[in-house]
């Protein structure tokens, strides 16, 4: 997979990611370890809640889109290296969602005192399989040019 430095972005530049598959296990798994409410543990109680149904952990879906980043969906040489941002869940991932993350590229600014890097703002939509977004990540990140 070919890695992509400052050079290689442009705003408006678009990336898409693979996808990934989120089931009742893995959801259930990842909150008893990290997020142990109910509606994201137990498919009874998460029928009564605010959900009206087993939900992810916004921080696996968070894990998710990560790792689908990290997969290709972000191919920036020298890692993915944050430096904040925001994010959203404007509505939760289900059981049977497969999601992928479409990123694009909102800003560059080359460092004027490190002229090997700057930093990037990406908003990154994270879509189950229906196109629904289920979390926005705008982040500031490192961008480091050739050598």
């Amino acid at each position: 997979m070919e890695r992509l430095y400052l050079e290689d972005l442009h705003v408006g530049q678009k990336l898409v990611s693979g996808e990934r598959e989120m089931t009742a296990e893995t959801i259930k798994a990842f909150a008893g370890e990290f997020d142990p409410q109910p509606f994201h543990t137990d498919e009874a109680a998460a029928k009564d809640s605010f959900f009206g149904g087993l939900a992810a952990s916004g921080w696996h879906t968070m894990g998710v889109t990560m790792r689908l980043l990290v997969d290709g969906g972000l191919p920036m040489a020298g890692g993915l290296i944050g430096a904040g941002g925001e994010i959203s869940w404007p509505r939760p991932t289900r059981p049977g969602d497969v999601l992928h993350v479409v990123s694009v590229i909102e800003k560059i600014v080359p460092s004027r005192s490190r002229p090997e890097r700057g930093m990037i703002t990406v908003r990154s939509e994270t879509l189950n399989q229906r196109g629904e977004v289920v979390q926005v990540l705008v982040s500031r990140m490192l961008a480091f040019r050739r050598s």
